[in-house]
């Protein structure tokens, strides 16, 4: 790796190198063991993640999914990076499928200042380095596209669908579904349940980068580096799209109370 100039060229590099790394895995270790293919998978990349930010930012403390001791001084350090070694593992691990992500993410005094996201078998990476335009304004007779979980979609986002005529795309990794906002394949991704801050860190620091609206579903912001590193929700879209679902979340949460 040469030509580093900053913190955004450093996330896209080592995000990019991971995935090059985790594609040639694939390639030599074939899919006939999953479960072998996916714990391989997870190492790989968190050690070339962990070793490159130790040569080149040794000062900075890592927050990694796949870290075996979560490091306390995190808490008090001024600059901390939050990584996914693999996100989407499970699709990692199943032949053709290219909805697997890394993710590489720089927190600093109290928010993300640089990401990037690889999409290795999609062949690019998005990154803070150079935030994607985001497509035109949407035709108003498009139906709208809600990215969601492929295993296990949040049931509140079938309801909000209907409420708003979506359709919902099922797909693997939270990278690669907030990329496919980024990229014009759907216009929101919802998400409740289950996720840690480096699922969502790096995809939303480009989201934000690229214009995107970014917050939990309640509207509040999406804060990191917390000693809980849990993060459980989320949402994502185009920003002309904020007002009415947050208002279609709050009308759902106000049914479900009321049941």
């Amino acid at each position: 790796m040469s030509g580093i100039r900053n913190d955004h060229e450093v996330a896209r590099d080592l995000a990019t190198e991971a995935g090059q790394h985790l594609l040639r895995l694939r390639a030599r270790q074939g899919f006939d063991e999953p479960d072998v293919l996916r714990t391989l998978g997870d190492r790989l990349s968190h050690e070339f993640l962990f070793s490159a930010l130790e040569r080149l930012r040794p000062s900075d403390p890592v927050l990694s999914e796949e870290g075996v001791v979560d490091d306390p001084s995190r808490l008090t350090a001024r600059r901390v990076w939050i990584i996914d070694p693999l996100d989407g593992t499970r699709e990692f691990a199943e032949p053709g499928r290219s909805d697997w992500a890394v993710h590489v993410a720089l927190w600093e005094a109290g928010d993300l200042v640089a990401g990037a996201v690889a999409l290795p078998a999609q062949g690019s990476t998005l990154s803070t380095v150079d935030p994607p335009w985001l497509p035109g304004e949407r035709p108003a007779e498009q139906r709208l596209r809600i990215t969601v979980s492929r295993t296990r979609p949040p049931e509140f986002a079938r309801r909000i669908a209907t409420q708003l005529g979506a359709e919902l795309v099922p797909m693997g990794s939270a990278g690669a579904k907030i990329c496919a906002v980024l990229l014009g394949i759907a216009d929101i991704y919802l998400h409740s349940g289950g996720q840690h801050e480096w699922d969502s860190a790096a995809p939303v620091a480009v989201a934000r980068a690229a214009g995107l609206h970014t917050s939990r579903i309640d509207g509040s912001p999406l804060t990191y580096n917390q000693p809980d590193a849990s993060l459980p929700d989320v949402l994502v879209c185009r920003p002309e799209l904020a007002t009415t679902l947050l208002a279609s979340i709050q009308s759902c949460a106000n049914t479900e109370n009321s049941a």
